[in-house]
């Protein structure tokens, strides 16, 4: 019985909530990263800019967050928690958790002075106080960010989508 409902709640997660995440194109995977590197740009933008400014791509530094939800980069505790997040909020939560720990470093991220120590402070970023005390990091991840109304998700997605499966286009053709 529990290998039957672990089967189905892996379904769901994989169908419903995180659609095209795990295929061979990660076409919603890449699309969900262009979505984060817009709020950024909303929420952060000095960050985005900094990143730009040294061509850091936001796959590099965050496609391991959101392929494992997180697990190979926070506490377990904290893990688990965001995970609940999941299946009752959706996979707004993933923005939620990546935009607080982007807005939570930013000053970290803006001292960086190259490519090599933004990449070193993003492997950095999940393994401060503010994120191993799971209750303040739960707290933070539902008002740091502010708003993330789901109707500007999906007009995200439509957009990003649209440019993803372009870039991909291109690439098939070299």
């Amino acid at each position: 019985e529990d290998a039957e409902v672990t089967f189905w709640l892996l379904h769901v997660m994989v169908t419903q909530i995180l659609p095209d995440y795990y295929t061979n194109d990660m076409l919603g995977l890449l699309t969900d990263i262009e979505v984060l590197s817009e709020f950024i740009s909303m929420k952060a933008p000095r960050v985005y800019d900094h990143l730009q400014k040294h061509g850091v791509s936001w796959a590099l530094l965050t496609t391991k967050w959101f392929v494992c939800l997180f697990a190979e980069v926070l506490p377990i505790e904290t893990v688990l928690r965001i995970w609940d997040s999941l299946f009752y909020e959706g996979s707004k939560i993933l923005f939620r958790v990546a935009i607080t720990l982007i807005i939570m470093n930013q000053d970290r991220i803006l001292a960086a002075p190259g490519f090599a120590e933004i990449t070193t402070v993003f492997k950095d970023i999940t393994g401060g106080y503010e994120v191993i005390n799971c209750h303040s990091f739960m707290q933070a991840i539902f008002k740091r960010p502010g708003s993330l109304p789901s109707s500007l998700i999906q007009q995200l997605r439509a957009k990003c989508r649209e440019r993803v499966c372009q870039e991909q286009a291109r690439m098939r053709e070299r």
